[in-house]
Parts: C-alpha cells; structure tokens; sequence
C-alpha cells in the first residue's frame, strides 16, 4: 500500500520545526528514525497531514556531560548510545539495554528521542528512561519543559507530550561508576520485542543497598516503574535480602496482559523468576563492597 497523501518539510533549526507543530494544529508527525512510522503511514495505520522531517536538526544531535548527567540529543541513534565511552561509563544499564533494540541494522537508523516519543510498552529504552529516573526534554512554541520519565507514559503509544511539542533531549542523572546494572528480556527470537523485560541499576554501599531503579517493559500498557521493590531495597542489607520477597513486590507493580504471544499468568511466572535471578546475580559478591 501507499501512504495517504501529506504534506513534507524538512526544518534545521528548532524553532523553525516548532512552528511547523504549531500551524499543522495537531496534526503533523514527526519523522526521525522512522523505523516505526513508515511502516504505519504505509499501512495507513496513521496518517498526517504534515510530516516534519527533523534530521537535518543538527542541534538535536548529540551527547553532551552535565556536572550531575548526560543528556542525550533526540536524534543520537542507538547504536551511537552503544559505542560512546562517556555513556557507558555513566550509565551502563543504559548501554545493556540498547543493545538488546532491535537488530545491529535498526539500531543504526532509530533515534533515542524517536523510541522515547513513540513509548512502546515492550520496548527497551521507555523502560530504562524509567528505571533510571530520566528526565524528557520537550519544546513548543509555548517554550520548554522537562517532564519525568516516570509520569511522561499515560498508556500504550500515549505520552504527555502536547501534539504541537518535540521531544529534543533526554536527561539522564548520573548513576555510581560502581553501580550494578540489571537487565533481563524473554523474547521469542532476538531482536523481537520482549515477551517480559526488567531494566535498572543498583548501588551498594559497605554491603547495603543505597539506592534502586527497576521498570518492567512488556508487563503492562506502559513501562512499569516497580515501585515497592525499589522502596524495599533500599536500606537493606544484601547477606540478608530476601530475593524472592522482592520478586512478589516487584511483580505487584505490573498490570500484564493476554496477547497472540504470551497470557498474563505466563508473563507473571517468568517475571518472579527473571527478576530473582537478575537480583541475585546483581548482588553476588557484593556483601562487602
């Protein structure tokens, strides 16, 4: 099939992008990766009446360390987030969990900010964006703001970003060198999207858990921030920790769902024994450090 037809521009600057938003009056897309869009606007599964062409953007490209972060342009590719030595130092759950996206190829061609906008409820980077207690960066003419990663998904491919807003950074706080990553997905083939995924990090101090961020992707109708283990973990002391307890608290904080690939009940069994592994092999060896 074709697309419907719309209307192309392609801006390089910021403002002359948002102004594109503003007088289509909800009803341009935004074009970045396109790995997603194309498909849909060929299928005539979306349509716009303008499509916003934001590569030529150079301002949206880039990494850039902050005194407390790493804020990364909408634009950078994926596969740029692998290869970058100041990422994965800063944020190594991050870099784990993109490069489970997809395939090497996809990975060239998707953008952060698209996979952020788009908020996939399977999907790697919303997840982690949560985990990691991110920060969206959204611009409009009304000017700018930056919204919580945590509270920025509302439901499956609904954010809160206003239809005449662009997503041009994500901000990510810092995270200790020595800090513990966890990650963990369950598809069907490499490359699909996650039957069940756990993303986050954990620091440990003098063999007690100083700080936790976890989210589940493919648990729910958007990245779930698992809430009560994370406030469990802290403080706790990790030769005592009771793994599977936080594995019940961990699954509470999902809302899984029947599909042609998994139930619910399936998503919740492998979730329990994902997350104790992941947990387990995360703190092993770390009672004393």
């Amino acid at each position: 099939m074709k697309p419907a037809p719309f209307d192309y521009v392609a801006p390089t600057t910021v403002e002359a992008a948002l102004q594109h938003l503003h007088q289509a009056g909800g009803e341009a897309t935004v074009l970045a990766g396109g790995q997603t869009l194309m498909p849909l606007l060929a299928l005539r599964m979306s349509t716009a009446s303008v499509l916003v062409d934001i590569n030529r953007i150079a301002a949206l490209a880039g990494v850039a360390r902050g005194e407390d972060g790493t804020r990364i342009g909408a634009l950078v590719r994926q596969n740029e987030v692998v290869g970058d030595g100041a990422i994965a130092e800063a944020l190594p759950a991050l870099v784990e969990a993109v490069r489970h996206i997809g395939h090497h190829q996809t990975r060239n061609r998707g953008t952060v900010g698209g996979s952020i906008s788009l908020g996939e409820p399977a999907a790697e980077l919303p997840a982690s964006a949560v985990a990691l207690g991110a920060a969206i960066e959204a611009h409009s003419t009304r000017g700018v703001r930056r919204i919580p990663a945590e509270d920025f998904y509302l439901g499956p491919y609904s954010t809160a970003l206003e239809p005449d807003e662009l997503v041009t950074a994500i901000h990510f706080p810092d995270w200790p060198a020595d800090s513990t990553s966890i990650f963990r997905e369950i598809a069907q083939r490499p490359g699909d999207f996650a039957l069940v995924g756990l993303v986050g990090a954990l620091v440990v101090a003098e063999g007690r858990i100083a700080r936790a961020g976890l989210a589940w992707f493919g648990m729910g109708p958007t990245p779930m921030k698992a809430r009560q283990a994370e406030a469990a973990l802290v403080g706790q002391t990790v030769a005592d920790l009771d793994v599977r307890g936080m594995a019940e608290l961990a699954i509470a904080d999902t809302d899984p769902f029947d599909d042609s690939h998994a139930n619910a009940e399936y998503r919740r069994t492998v979730g329990r024994r994902a997350f104790s592994r992941a947990l387990g092999e995360a703190l092993e060896g770390r009672q004393a450090t």
